[in-house]
């Protein structure tokens, strides 16, 4: 028998290959996020995001987040003698992570412990989190943004504030007040409405004082296994909204009948189903015919995450971007000592920081609950954070995968689902589209939303004539933004880039600042083209040394 040839065992050697990237801290290696959290008022947490930004980055939770998006939830909508069990079964991982949220205070801890900077904290933590797993953030948003309208009513908030507060997590199927800690859902949308609410057909039915019956659908209910769901229906006075938990008061599962879950591009940790109300035990929340009040408060939280949490994705993406170009060799050298390339993770890591920096100054915005100011920038500011920072996610998750190249494509690295969650945020909470109206509707109906915006950006005048220019633009057509509806979007995106262009302006180093400014506000009719065409003058070095400390 011939030896076997050292050529053929050699073509098996593996070089040229990135490591993972594994075992750095989320939160010391990101400069702009620390500098967020200082300036946005949760300075004193510093040492306990440090502490999160470690257990986010190591390979346990890199784990958790690929089984728990590998082994998607499971409908069992029967059990072997064949009555009805309407549940949904997670994989191990699921629950770890959900439990790590809940623990930490993601899903009410601003609530539980309103300290100064508590919203700006959860903040930061939502962001470095979002890095790691994200269909675990809905059920943890849902339950988060449940709260502000239930601590209204004196009838519910008793009943489950407690145990929304509480740290532990309880993923048993039984009635609420047997469990250690609950999670909250939503049930707005419908099959022939959609973002249209008002077209629901859903019909909730008296049953004396505050019970009611539920009879109808919702063709998107996020996290079916949650212990309740704030739900829309039309009641005798008009569109309501309701409390429907899984359980009656009596014991028994409610007549929530789950009849699919959706088969999504992304989220896939996260279970979303169709379900049907056959009779299904409700409670009003609130008046009757003031649902989209109601639902307009807790979209407004569910929108900050949005924003959070692609900020969060993209982010993420951005560092395995530079991790990648810092290891891999092409050409007979780094990638990320090549030019061209260096122009394009500056770029992104542009991009980056500047979603950071807004998102956080908007969740300062939510710590200030009794500044006039503050609920004004929230009103508008909500919508405009979240249409352009979710618009650049999809673009930015495109750029990183080409980074990796084939290696990006695939699903062993965490890029790819990255990617297919970059949407989702878009469309979740009002689509692109809605949040434009509503920001129209916001300078519309409030002068003092324009006047809130014009406050914010003013200290950032004279630190770059650029800036100044795209203000004094923007400035003149505040005033009628409300006539013209087709030009929303750009309107909107132009109020984003201000503010990012602001704080950068004035808290960044200077070399993020002008690279900005270069690309995004002198840049005529810029919108959004692609990355790496920074002008040759911007100090990409500099840049991404800041962009990653690892």
């Amino acid at each position: 028998m011939n030896a076997p040839q050292p050529l053929l065992t050699a073509t098996h050697d593996v070089a040229n290959q990135v490591p993972p990237l594994a075992g750095h801290n989320l939160y010391a290696s990101d400069a702009a996020l620390r500098e967020a959290v200082a300036r946005d008022g949760a300075a004193a947490s510093a040492e306990w995001l440090d502490a999160r930004g470690a257990e986010l980055g190591s390979a346990q939770m890199q784990q958790w987040a690929d089984q728990a998006n590998r082994v998607p939830p499971t409908l069992r909508l029967f059990d072997a003698a064949g009555r009805r069990l309407d549940t949904v079964e997670f994989h191990p991982a699921y629950h770890e992570l959900m439990a790590y949220l809940k623990r930490h205070g993601a899903t009410a801890g601003p609530w539980a412990d309103p300290a100064p900077g508590a919203h700006v904290r959860r903040a930061a933590l939502y962001v470095m989190f979002a890095q790691v797993e994200d269909g675990t953030l809905c059920p943890t948003t849902m339950t988060y943004a449940c709260v502000p309208p239930l601590a209204r009513d004196g009838a519910l908030a008793p009943q489950w504030l407690p145990r929304i507060f509480s740290p532990e997590y309880d993923p048993r199927f039984l009635p609420a007040t047997q469990k250690r800690g609950v999670t909250l859902g939503m049930g707005m949308t419908e099959k022939q409405g959609g973002s249209d609410v008002r077209t629901n057909t859903t019909r909730a039915e008296p049953q004396g004082g505050r019970d009611y019956r539920i009879v109808g659908h919702k063709w998107f209910l996020s996290a079916p296994m949650c212990d309740a769901f704030l739900v829309l229906a039309q009641a005798p006075g008009g569109l309501s909204c309701f409390l429907l938990p899984r359980f009656t008061p009596d014991g028994r599962v409610n007549d929530l009948r789950i009849q699919r879950l959706k088969d999504k591009l992304g989220d896939r940790s996260n279970a979303s189903a169709e379900v049907e109300f056959w009779g299904a035990h409700a409670q009003l929340v609130g008046d009757e015919g003031r649902g989209i009040p109601t639902i307009l408060e807790m979209g407004t939280y569910c929108r900050l995450d949005c924003a959070l949490g692609t900020a969060g994705l993209i982010r993420g993406a951005v560092t395995q971007a530079l991790h990648h170009a810092r290891h891999r060799e092409a050409f007979g050298r780094r990638l990320a000592l090549q030019p061209l390339m260096g122009n394009v993770l500056a770029d992104l890591a542009l991009e980056s920081e500047a979603a950071t920096a807004l998102a956080l100054r908007l969740a300062r915005a939510f710590d200030c609950q009794d500044d006039d100011r503050e609920a004004l920038l929230r009103r508008v500011l909500t919508p405009a954070a979240k249409y352009w920072i979710c618009k650049r996610g999809p673009a930015v998750g495109a750029e990183t995968m080409e980074v990796q190249g084939g290696n990006g494509y695939v699903e062993e690295g965490p890029l790819a689902r990255m990617y297919r969650q970059m949407p989702l945020n878009s469309i979740w909470e009002g689509s692109g589209n809605v949040m434009c109206l509503d920001v129209l509707r916001a300078l519309r109906r409030d002068p003092g939303c324009a006047a809130a915006l014009v406050d914010e950006w003013a200290p950032a005048r004279g630190g770059d004539a650029r800036l100044d220019a795209h203000l004094d633009r923007l400035e003149r057509d505040l005033g009628a933004a409300g006539d013209d509806e087709a030009g929303a979007r750009g309107l909107t995106q132009r109020i984003a880039l201000a503010v990012q262009g602001a704080l950068l302006v004035r808290f960044a180093p200077h070399f993020v600042a002008d690279a900005f400014c270069a690309s995004r506000l002198a840049a005529a009719g810029y919108g959004g083209g692609a990355f790496g065409a920074l002008a040759g003058r911007s100090d990409s070095a500099a840049i991404l040394a800041r962009a990653w400390a690892a």
